[in-house]
């Protein structure tokens, strides 16, 4: 058609070149079209072919993930129980020190009170051997004076005897 309307007039030749790059223009957009829309059918075609081929992977890959999921879960339960029982071995212990703590508070209170009965006595005693050290002095001093006193008592009745038996 190209052709043809070259070789026409050139007033006729003009119109018919512009219908002609109208028609191929309409023509190339049609074919495009043509081509998406045969894409999109073969997309939705090769898709289709993809998850029926997906489901039957889907199906061993969910059995295989299904496996690992139940190990885990058994890991997990084992886990959980070993942390039940560490924390009940924990608490059992913690128990005994508390009671242990009690203990030593109340053998704490024992020795400070026999060491505050220690000291007293400790004090007591002291003050027993001042008083028996006041009291050993004060008996010396009185058999010095007690001795002094006979002496003198013996020195005048023998002055009184000697000037008596003398007269």
């Amino acid at each position: 058609m190209d052709l043809e309307a070259r070789s026409l007039q050139p007033n006729v030749k003009a119109v018919l070149l512009a219908k002609l790059r109208e028609y191929k223009s309409d023509l190339n957009n049609l074919k495009s079209e043509h081509k998406r829309l045969a894409s999109a059918n073969s997309n939705q075609a090769a898709r289709d072919d993809l998850l029926e081929s997906g489901m039957a992977d889907a199906m061993s890959v969910s059995a295989n993930q299904r496996g690992r999921l139940m190990m885990s879960t058994e890991r997990l339960n084992e886990s959980s129980d070993r942390i039940k029982e560490s924390r009940r071995t924990m608490l059992e212990t913690q128990e005994l020190g508390v009671s242990i703590l009690q203990d030593l508070h109340q053998q704490r209170q024992s020795l400070l009170h026999a060491n505050d009965t220690l000291h007293g006595v400790d004090d007591n005693i002291s003050k027993s051997k001042k008083i028996l050290t006041n009291m050993s002095r004060r008996m010396s001093r009185n058999k010095w004076i007690i001795s002094s006193i006979i002496v003198v008592l013996v020195v005048a009745i023998a002055l009184i005897l000697y000037f008596k038996l003398s007269k």
